[in-house]
């Protein structure tokens, strides 16, 4: 199993107050979490988030156009708690995206009850859905480059599906983890690490293959044209 770096742990599960609201953007984004601990998504209207982030309505929209927007602003906040956090730790690929995927649940830790019921909203809405698996695609490129992991086109791609994937299936796990040293999630995340990593070794055999055979197809294809 990929080891845990000691200094982390991803657990507490305590809503934060206001600890950004530092400008609207921070205060909306905070508001809206704040009340998503209590509700799902659809139950949240505009003005209470404002009311919540001390801003009229008009100060809301100047911050953002709406509460996906918000929710796209809570991403980046995550993603750059993360990638301040420095380079990622491990040999290998897999120790490494294991550290980075494990800083991001750290991160996540005091927004789970918000985290909850946004899964809930999310199975229930499928705009919410499609919008939340974007922003988990976008998040998942600095994921990749924060452990060091580069791959171009088709590779990349995959890579980058693979990695949200393994760090959905490990966070449905932390949501309903009660172990304050996260066991059971870094079991999970592991696990879904090593498919991902045999995976990608296959699809990598494969278009290598299909790379070779094309070549020598195109080569004796020329050398029969030479020949005629």
């Amino acid at each position: 199993m990929a080891r845990r770096p000691a200094r982390r742990a991803a657990g507490s599960g305590r809503e934060p107050s206001q600890s950004h609201a530092g400008s609207p953007r921070d205060a909306a984004i905070d508001a809206l979490m704040a009340l998503l601990a209590d509700r799902r998504l659809g139950e949240i209207g505009l003005d209470a988030i404002a009311t919540r982030a001390g801003l009229s309505l008009s100060g809301l929209r100047a911050a953002f156009p709406g509460k996906i927007a918000i929710l796209a602003g809570f991403n980046e906040r995550i993603d750059l708690a993360v990638l301040a956090a420095g380079p990622a730790e491990g040999d290998s690929e897999r120790d490494r995206l294991f550290d980075v995927l494990m800083r991001r649940l750290e991160a996540l830790a005091p927004y789970r009850a918000a985290l909850k019921n946004l899964t809930r909203s999310a199975q229930l809405n499928p705009a919410l859905a499609c919008a939340t698996a974007f922003g988990s695609d976008r998040s998942m490129t600095w994921m990749l480059a924060a452990a060091g992991i580069r791959h171009g086109g088709f590779l990349g791609r995959i890579a980058k599906s693979g990695t949200g994937a393994v760090f959905a299936e490990a966070m449905a796990t932390w949501l309903a983890d009660d172990d304050p040293n996260n066991e059971k999630t870094m079991a999970a995340l592991d696990r879904a690490l090593r498919r991902g990593e045999r995976a990608m070794g296959y699809i990598r055999d494969a278009c290598d293959f299909v790379t070779t055979f094309t070549r020598r197809g195109r080569s004796a294809g020329s050398g029969t044209e030479a020949t005629i």
